[in-house]
């Protein structure tokens, strides 16, 4: 069996800056003839903190509200809601499939309004939260891909997306939270 992968890391340049800017790394995809279902999403990024607060940030309504939006809710149990009511209306995020505490959170995963087939049949994300001295490497593998032309076009814009959404939350690390009033 073929797989295509497209591995993207996000490194974080020393720039200087109070931000600092999570860039994503180059890497070449492998491309081969396979299966829309053969197909991986990953992504990683290492965050600036310790394993403790990157899981409460990404596993608590109040430790997503500090990076990804204001409107953020976290039931963490199988079968919770993993979700970002973004203003305007939309939603990101899924159901909760399994999580290990500080180790592992699998959702089943929303795709944005504009792939409602996607969005309907959902993908699995897999994020995974790894100690790395005092940092955490989060690393995201996307799986459950289709064939069909509204598939490629989410894969696409999830490759560009869930890129951002760790660059955020290593932003948050970097610059602290994100203050929603502003």
């Amino acid at each position: 069996m073929k797989t295509l992968v497209l591995m993207l890391s996000l490194a974080v340049a020393a720039t200087g800056s109070a931000t600092g800017t999570a860039l994503p790394a180059q890497s070449p995809a492998k491309t081969a003839t396979t299966s829309a279902a053969d197909k991986v999403l990953m992504l990683e990024v290492t965050v600036p903190a310790p394993i403790a607060e990157v899981w409460k940030a990404f596993t608590t309504s109040e430790g997503l509200s500090t990076w990804l939006t204001p409107s953020a809710v976290v039931d963490l149990k199988e079968g919770g809601e993993w979700a970002a009511h973004f203003p305007g209306g939309s939603t990101g995020g899924g159901t909760i499939l399994s999580f290990v505490p500080e180790k592992e959170l699998v959702i089943s995963a929303l795709a944005p309004d504009k792939f409602p087939t996607v969005r309907a049949t959902r993908t699995k994300a897999r994020f995974q939260f790894e100690p790395k001295g005092g940092s955490t490497v989060v690393r995201l593998t996307q799986t459950g891909w289709k064939d069909g032309d509204e598939w490629v076009k989410a894969y696409e814009y999830l490759t560009v997306g869930n890129a951002q959404l760790l660059a955020t939350l290593h932003h948050r690390f970097v610059s602290g939270p994100i203050d929603w009033t502003k």
